[in-house]
């Protein structure tokens, strides 16, 4: 019987306000084979974000104590706070035949891409630079001076986009997520993905 070993990481990098978070959570709704990976962080929550749902909120002190201990996959500082995410988790969860999907900025993913662990990288972005400035605005999180910010680091994140294996552009949300559903489904079925595809067939 062919067998595979096809589980890996999919990492959704994109701008602030690029809409990876939405198209993450619509992804999980309807995918019964893949783990979201909660990051650490040292920012405090936004809004209605919860502490090991969203994110782990965790201190400066504990966050450094966690680096010293190796216990970060990849870790970065963005905008002032800390962002890491957990390899024991993700190598757990890959052990136990399921996918993990995360959303981490362009850092985190050249980090990740150093490792040995099997991954898809898909970089999101919306239509134009005028419509990310549109959705920062409408999501009324942050001020005038911080979205500047965002748009200028922004322009400096799409010069990333060559070390990804996908682009999915993010104008219509039920395309974008049917699209990174496509790819994720495509990538199971690389000849990579399955062990001895050639022997298990003739056996």
């Amino acid at each position: 019987m062919i067998t595979k070993d096809g589980h890996f990481l999919i990492i959704l990098s994109a701008p602030s306000g690029g809409g990876k978070s939405t198209i993450l959570t619509e992804i999980l709704k309807v995918a019964d084979n893949i783990d979201y990976s909660v990051s650490f962080t040292t920012r405090s929550p936004r809004g209605t974000e919860q502490n090991g749902i969203h994110y782990h909120f965790v201190s400066e002190e504990e966050f450094q104590q966690r680096i010293a201990e190796g216990d970060f996959l990849e870790y970065a500082k963005v905008f002032g706070n800390w962002y890491g995410t957990s390899k024991s988790f993700i190598k757990k969860c890959l052990a136990g035949k399921r996918h993990v999907i995360m959303d981490i900025d362009v850092q985190g993913a050249s980090f990740i891409s150093a490792t040995d662990i099997p991954y898809v990288k898909i970089f999101i972005l919306p239509p134009s630079m005028e419509v990310l400035k549109q959705r920062l605005v409408l999501r009324a999180t942050d001020s005038e001076e911080e979205i500047a910010k965002r748009l200028q680091i922004a322009q400096e994140e799409v010069a990333y986009i060559p070390q990804y294996q996908y682009l999915v552009i993010n104008d219509n949300l039920e395309i974008a997520v049917q699209d990174i559903l496509a790819i994720i489904r495509a990538e199971e079925n690389r000849v990579c993905r399955y062990k001895h595809p050639a022997e298990d067939f003739i056996i």
